[in-house]
C-alpha cells in the first residue's frame, strides 16, 4: 500500500488540505489512516474517491448527494441500482446545464461578430 501526505494528496487530487479536512470531517472521505503519529495518510484508494468527488462537484452535485453517494458505496453492492439512479438523474440536470451553456454560448459568439462587423465598419471609413 502507498501511502500519501495531506499536502501530496492535495497536490495530486486538485482539492485544498482544508477542502480535504472536511471532507473527512463530514464522513465524505471515511476511513483515512493516521501515521502513529496521527497525521493522516492517504491511499490510492482514497484519490480515487477523491477523483470521483472532484468529477461530481465539478459538474455541480450538491454535497449532500455526494455524501448520500458515498453512505450507498460504503453499505456494499446491495446499493448499486441507488447509486446508479442517483448518478443518472445528476447526468440529467449535467445534460440540461450544457444545452443552457451552449446557448449561451451561440448567444455570445453572435454577439460578438455582431461587433467585428461594427469594428470592420468602424475602420473602413
Amino acid at each position: 500500500m502507498i501511502g500519501y501526505s495531506p499536502s501530496e494528496t492535495a497536490r495530486l487530487s486538485g482539492f485544498s488540505l482544508d477542502t480535504l479536512r472536511y471532507y473527512e470531517k463530514i464522513g465524505l472521505l471515511s476511513g483515512v489512516g493516521r501515521t502513529s503519529g496521527g497525521r493522516r495518510v492517504f491511499t490510492d484508494d482514497d484519490l480515487g474517491w477523491l477523483g470521483l468527488f472532484r468529477c461530481l462537484r465539478d459538474t455541480g452535485m450538491p454535497i449532500a448527494q455526494m455524501c448520500r453517494y458515498a453512505e450507498l458505496a460504503r453499505e456494499g453492492e446491495h446499493t448499486a441500482r441507488e447509486r446508479q439512479e442517483l448518478l443518472e438523474r445528476h447526468a440529467e440536470r449535467v445534460e440540461e446545464q450544457m444545452a443552457l451553456l451552449r446557448r449561451q454560448y451561440d448567444h455570445l459568439r453572435d454577439k460578438i461578430r455582431y461587433y467585428q462587423g461594427v469594428a470592420e465598419g468602424v475602420r473602413a471609413r
